[in-house]
């Protein structure tokens, strides 16, 4: 037990060593991905993780987004790797969590402690017969002190601006204390640089050493995916069953009052069928066929998308009211099913007409990644409202819904990572020039990668007429245009230069390669 503290903690230390080296200064790129390696080396042969298969998935998930930063190096991918990396700590040390919500916030849970578990995996540390348990006893003691200590201080200078100056200037001349002590024993090392090893040293043991108490995952296995008719004991009431109870008499000891339940649900369903299919049929009859843009056509399909959207994720939510406990097991539910299910079948047809809009608002305006990202909520709306139906169909509980769902998101967030989505809006507007109504100034905001394809078609980057956008009120718009991607140019040839391998990527790379700049 002890030499595994010991080589966990030396594990954490060289993390600490190996960060300070790879990200001082530099940009995320190739440094993320050996940095990743490094932790799922460690995991794997920390004796004390299970390797299960789903523990190796999510490394596999979690390896090929530290990948897509060196390939795409997109924002969206490196919020990937952050969201993947979390994931695989939560499953590497709680293998019994089924959901990624739980484990996203069991890994902040061990981040936040990370204090604790380094203390306590220290104190396990021992050389022959010398260990550092009586050293983390005194600093038990005066922990909570010192914190209060500063807590207040903070507070006192924020009241009173003389103590302010006098913490200020004590402050002051303990930082200058140490770091000449630190300059006298080692000339080229900075207050900055240790404080950055220091980041880094928490980072990794935050990721390496688990958080000892269990009670997130404990209550995380109380939760069920089979739903179950729950008999309530007449003498067994909750505290919300007697608020209602005050409101409504006896109302909810009756026996009818699973009937009355399902009565207003029939009602409910029937109503919102009848509303919804008015909807549909005049988005039928007016978008779908012969649709003509008139009068203000970005307003009109803008303004529609995002209510439709929200409108959709309520709709499950109504349907989730209804079949959340005993009415999905009463005899006569059949047809509150298929209301139900009709109703699913409608948001369906609503989900083509916002896939619609979006592609009108496409084919006229071009692409963005606002009208990219109405696509995938509406993809994600058909796979909520599939696994809705899943869910009334098999009598699954809310907890299935969460478990599947996320694991799909993640999925699919791992896929659009996998396309350089700036690059894909550049190509896909200045190809369609003639017919889109592209925005200039935003094309040539985007990120770097875009320079090259930019750079190629000078020609058709130039302010469109049917475009409202501030470009138009520029004097002389397109020398505006043109001087700002030189500068654009000029700063990436500047930054390029300047780069270490560790910074390496390959977009970089051929945006390097097109200006000449690699040798």
């Amino acid at each position: 037990m002890k030499n595994k503290s010991n080589l966990l903690s030396l594990s954490v230390l060289l993390g600490g060593l190996l960060f300070t080296f790879l990200f001082w200064q530099e940009r995320l790129a190739l440094n993320l991905l050996i940095y990743s390696i490094y932790l799922l080396a460690i995991t794997f042969i920390n004796p004390d993780v299970v390797k299960s298969n789903k523990l190796k998935i999510y490394g596999l998930a979690h390896l090929l987004a530290a990948v897509l930063v060196v390939v795409n190096n997109s924002d969206l991918s490196v919020a990937t790797y952050y969201i993947s990396l979390l994931l695989f700590i939560g499953f590497s040390h709680n293998q019994q969590i089924r959901t990624i919500f739980t484990a996203f916030l069991a890994s902040i849970l061990q981040m936040i402690t990370v204090p604790f578990n380094a203390i306590r995996h220290l104190s396990k540390i021992s050389i022959g017969n010398f260990n550092l348990k009586p050293v983390f006893k005194l600093i038990k003691y005066i922990f909570i002190p010192v914190i209060a200590v500063i807590f207040f201080a903070c507070l006192y200078s924020a009241a009173n601006n003389v103590f302010a100056h006098y913490a200020e200037s004590v402050l002051t001349n303990i930082g200058q204390f140490f770091e000449n002590i630190l300059h006298f024993f080692f000339k080229d090392l900075s207050i900055g640089r240790i404080m950055h090893f220091c980041f880094g040293l928490a980072l990794t043991g935050g990721l390496l050493l688990a958080f000892f108490d269990k009670s997130l995952e404990k209550a995380e296995l109380t939760c069920k995916e089979q739903l179950v008719r729950i008999r309530r004991k007449l003498g067994q009431k909750t505290i919300w069953y007697n608020i209602v109870e005050t409101f409504s008499g006896n109302l909810l000891t009756r026996k009818m009052a699973l009937k009355t339940e399902y009565i207003v649900g029939i009602i409910s369903f029937v109503a919102l069928n009848l509303l919804l299919l008015l909807l549909n049929a005049i988005d039928i009859t007016t978008l779908w066929f012969g649709y003509k843009p008139s009068g203000n056509f970005s307003g009109e399909l803008h303004q529609g998308t995002n209510t439709l959207i929200f409108s959709i994720v309520m709709a499950m939510a109504v349907i989730l009211y209804f079949f959340r406990g005993n009415l999905n097991f009463y005899r006569k539910s059949k047809t509150l099913r298929v209301l139900a299910f009709t109703w699913m079948i409608q948001n369906f047809i609503l989900i083509i007409s916002v896939f619609i809009r979006d592609g009108y608002y496409i084919e006229f305006h071009g692409l963005t990644h606002k009208r990219i990202g109405v696509l995938v909520f509406a993809i994600l709306c058909i796979i909520g409202l599939a696994t809705v139906y899943l869910k009334v169909a098999k009598q699954k509980t809310i907890f299935y819904l969460f478990k599947v769902n996320g694991n799909i998101w993640f999925a699919l967030l791992l896929a659009f990572s996998t396309i350089n989505w700036d690059v894909l809006i550049v190509k896909y507007n200045l190809n369609h020039v003639d017919a889109v109504a592209i925005d200039p100034y935003y094309l040539t905001s985007l990120s770097e990668k875009t320079l090259p394809f930019l750079d190629k078609n000078r020609s058709k980057i130039h302010p469109s007429t049917n475009n409202d956008s501030e470009v138009a009120k520029v004097d002389r718009p397109e020398e505006t245009l043109m001087r700002k991607l030189d500068q654009r140019i000029g700063y990436f040839k500047e930054r390029y230069k300047k780069s270490d391998w560790l910074s390496w990527n390959l977009q970089d790379w051929n945006t390097a390669e097109y200006f000449g700049l690699n040798k």
